[in-house]
């Protein structure tokens, strides 16, 4: 029987790219403080996940993830079968309440030592893939200069897809729209992303306002638990993207019953692991509602599981790209090997797993 024999992790704290930090309604993102998670296998295999968590935007970081993995999610899983990974999935959440981000950590791992002892990519195993590339955009925040500058930095990485952070007042929120649609172009892709920022009566002011520019879709207008208000902004002439309203399968139902959103972002990290991201896309897509993978800022092995994820979601979106960013974002990225995306797609590979090696200089240390 293979079992779970060892867990080891690694913290780190990757430099964001000063032209490409992100500034939002929830603050702004220029600081990533992640654990990196392996887990050894009775028969040899190895997994890799990332804890990709803020304490700004999901209350977890490298520290809180650190203490949990030692004092109760290794506990739960050391010395158990790798088989049903959904059995150990189990038992880290009765183990812990909460910490879905350092959970979907060790979830990826897990999923990741599971394929590769199949011999098969993570997408195959999650029941795909359904698709071998996935379109991807950018967030852009700011104005003038700063907006400009963010815009090039994007544009010269590859990107041609983007969605523009606002939340604040409308009036300036629409001006910045403006110049953001005449920096990217009248037929280029942008979507807005308001992260809760706006008062239920300033995001149907916002939508009047922005309208005229052709925004893509308006994400998160307001408060996750607004969900009645959510509702009243469809039909307003924008799409209504769920993202801080859905963390896992409970809040989606909540989402679907009040017909809250058009789309819906899934994250690895909200959902607990990719395995329960696909069960989501799975749900949303059965009531017609269209399926985006979002990001907090990952790195190559949390952009991986992403890409996994999304080859193996049914209903991922066609008209708006995935937020799957990886190494773009930060001055180096943890991989032996980047992934293959060029800023407009990004591709799935053959390898077994997550089909990711992690640098030689991370040092990873054992839990035990």
């Amino acid at each position: 029987m293979n079992t779970v024999e060892d867990i080891e992790i690694a913290a780190i704290s990757p430099i964001v790219r000063p032209e490409l930090v992100v500034a939002g309604a929830r603050g702004t993102h220029d600081r990533s403080d992640f654990l990196l998670v392996r887990v050894t296998t009775s028969d040899g295999a190895t997994g890799v996940g990332e804890v990709s968590a803020t304490l700004q935007w999901s209350g977890e970081d490298a520290g809180t993830a650190e203490y949990v993995i030692r004092r109760a999610l290794a506990p739960a899983v050391l010395g158990r079968p790798l088989v049903p990974v959904a059995d150990l999935e189990r038992r880290m959440d009765h183990a812990t309440a909460g910490a879905p981000f350092t959970k979907a950590g060790m979830s990826t791992a897990l999923w990741d030592a599971y394929a590769r002892t199949l011999g098969v990519p993570l997408a195959v195993a999650l029941g795909g893939p359904l698709r071998t590339e996935v379109p991807v955009k950018c967030s852009l925040s700011g104005s003038g200069e700063r907006l400009r500058d963010v815009y090039q930095a994007a544009y010269e990485a590859g990107f041609r897809s983007y969605k523009l952070k606002i939340g604040f007042d409308p009036v300036d929120d629409a001006r910045r729209l403006a110049e953001a649609r005449a920096l990217v172009g009248a037929d280029t892709f942008l979507g807005l992303d308001a992260n809760g920022g706006y008062r239920p009566a300033d995001a149907a002011r916002a939508i009047e306002l922005m309208r005229d520019q052709d925004p893509a879709f308006l994400e998160q207008p307001v408060a996750a638990k607004d969900l009645a208000a959510m509702s009243a902004l469809r039909g307003r002439g924008l799409s209504i993207v769920a993202d801080e309203s859905v963390f896992d399968t409970e809040d989606l139902v909540s989402v679907l019953r009040a017909e809250a959103a058009d789309a819906v972002s899934l994250y690895i990290g909200k959902a607990g692991g990719p395995g329960r991201v696909v069960s989501m896309a799975h749900l949303a897509n059965a009531f017609g509602l269209d399926v985006v993978l979002g990001s907090n800022g990952e790195l190559g092995i949390g952009a991986a599981a992403q890409l996994h994820a999304a080859c193996a979601a049914p209903g991922l979106s066609a008209r708006i790209p995935s937020d799957i960013i990886g190494a773009h974002y930060y001055e180096r990225d943890i991989l032996k090997t980047p992934l293959d995306s060029d800023g407009r797609t990004i591709r799935l590979g053959d390898a077994p797993g997550l089909g990711v090696e992690v640098a030689d200089d991370i040092r990873f240390t054992s839990v035990r």
